[in-house]
Formats: C-alpha cells, sequence, structure tokens
C-alpha cells in the first residue's frame, strides 16, 4: 500500500517535471533561455524543450505594444502651463537584451516616455506644439528610440492626444486670432488702396495727355448721372469752354 502511494506521488512529480520541460511559443513569442543562470540562446517559435531546474525559459512577445502615455504637465517655452498626454507604440526586435539589459522594459519604456515628453516639449512655444505636432512627434520618437536601442526595443510612432490648456489661455488665444484677422484684413485693404492709386495716377497721366480723352469722359460721365434717378443734375462744365467764354468777353468789340 505505501509503494503504491509512493510510486503514484512519484509518477506524479514525474509527469510535473516533464510538463514544466515543454514550452510552445507562438508565431510572435521567443524564449530567452538560461542555463544555470547565465544566457545560453533564444528559441521560438514552436516546440521548445529546456531541462527541469538547469534551464529557465522567460517569454518575450515581440508584437508592438500600445502604451497611453499619462498626462503630463508641462510648461512651454513663453510660461503656458498646458497638460499634454501621448500614444506610444514600440516592440522587442532583441529579446535578449530586453530581458538582460533592463528589469522590465515596458515600465522602463514608458518612463523614458513620460520624462522626454516633458522635456521636448517644454523647449517649444504653445503655438509649435498645436501647429507642428508631427515635427514634435518625430523628434520625440527620435530621443526615445535613441535611449531603448540598448534595452533591443525598437519605438516605432509617438503621437501626440491631446493638449489641454485653462480658460482663461482659450479666450487669449481667441483674442489673439481676432486681432490677427484684423490685421491681415488692414493690410488687404491698404494693399487695395495702394494698387487703386496707382491706378487712378496712371489714368491721369494719360487724360493729362490727350484732350480728347478728357471730353470723352465728361460726356461719359454724363451719361452715367443721367441713368440715375436724381431730381437735380449738375452739368459741370469743361474746362476749354469755360476758357473759350472767358477769352471771348475778354477780346475787343469791332465797331
Amino acid at each position: 500500500m505505501i509503494f503504491t502511494y509512493t510510486l503514484s506521488i512519484l509518477g506524479f512529480l514525474l509527469i510535473m517535471l516533464i510538463a514544466s520541460a515543454i514550452f510552445v511559443l507562438r508565431e510572435y513569442e521567443r524564449g530567452v533561455v538560461f542555463q544555470l543562470g547565465r544566457f545560453w540562446k533564444v528559441k521560438g517559435p514552436g516546440l521548445v524543450i529546456v531541462i527541469p531546474i538547469i534551464q529557465q525559459l522567460v517569454r518575450v512577445d515581440l508584437r508592438i505594444i500600445v502604451m497611453d502615455v499619462p498626462s503630463q504637465d508641462v510648461i512651454s517655452r513663453d510660461n503656458v502651463s498646458v497638460k499634454v498626454n501621448a500614444v506610444l507604440y514600440f516592440r522587442v526586435v532583441d529579446p535578449q537584451k530586453a530581458i538582460i539589459n533592463v528589469e522590465r522594459y515596458i515600465d522602463a519604456t514608458g518612463q523614458l516616455a513620460q520624462t522626454t515628453l516633458r522635456s521636448v516639449l517644454g523647449k517649444h512655444d504653445l503655438d509649435e506644439m498645436l501647429a507642428e505636432r508631427d515635427k514634435l512627434n518625430a523628434d520625440i520618437q527620435e530621443i526615445i528610440d535613441g535611449q531603448t536601442d540598448a534595452w533591443g526595443i525598437k519605438v516605432t510612432n509617438v503621437e501626440i492626444k491631446h493638449v489641454d490648456i485653462n480658460e482663461s489661455m482659450i479666450r487669449a488665444i481667441a483674442q489673439q486670432a481676432e486681432a490677427e484677422r484684423a490685421r491681415r484684413a488692414k493690410v488687404i485693404h491698404a494693399d487695395g488702396e495702394l494698387q487703386a492709386s496707382e491706378k487712378l495716377a496712371q489714368a491721369a497721366e494719360v487724360l493729362g495727355r490727350h484732350d480728347q480723352a478728357i471730353n470723352l469722359r465728361y460726356m461719359q460721365t454724363l451719361t452715367t448721372i443721367a441713368g440715375e434717378k436724381n431730381s437735380t443734375i449738375i452739368f459741370p462744365l469743361p474746362i476749354d469752354l469755360i476758357r473759350g467764354l472767358i477769352g471771348d468777353s475778354k477780346e475787343p468789340k469791332n465797331k
């Protein structure tokens, strides 16, 4: 009876030992194998058998990890306080480095992303944060990727999600935008006045060179006035006609 009980326990331990030695790794998984505490090799995917007690296997997921970077308090270069959060995309490209060179590589990458987000955005003005997100995303990605390369991690993308501004700053930005639109309207109006004055000066020069052109313009003005429904119409006299009348009155009468 005791022998049967002992045999059953040994059989169960043997099964457990065999089960602990067999691993099935999926296509997106790799196994970092340590032998007596030293790195041995990276195995997978598929069926992997290790020697119990002597060898240990650590699973590593090679798929892209999507990490939501928590909202960070950032003071911009022009002393505006904002809250910024982002999303980070990265994956393990070297399982050996990810397990050996850093403890908990996912947490380490997340902490690095938070500090980098604050340091990079703090070097830019608020207008740049709002208008040049693509450039800022590329700068943050480059910095994080350069530091995680030693961990066997590749940062594929960084996207700034939200830039939260307080209500007083939103009103100030709206007033600034309104002032900018008013400035542009005044500039456009001034440009139009300048172009109109140049054209009028050219027209006056042409009319001054040709007397008949003045008379033609006079007739056109009379036509325009006649087309309007006015109760009183004042007809301007041409300068040449006035000069002729004055000249006739000054000539002596021959008797």
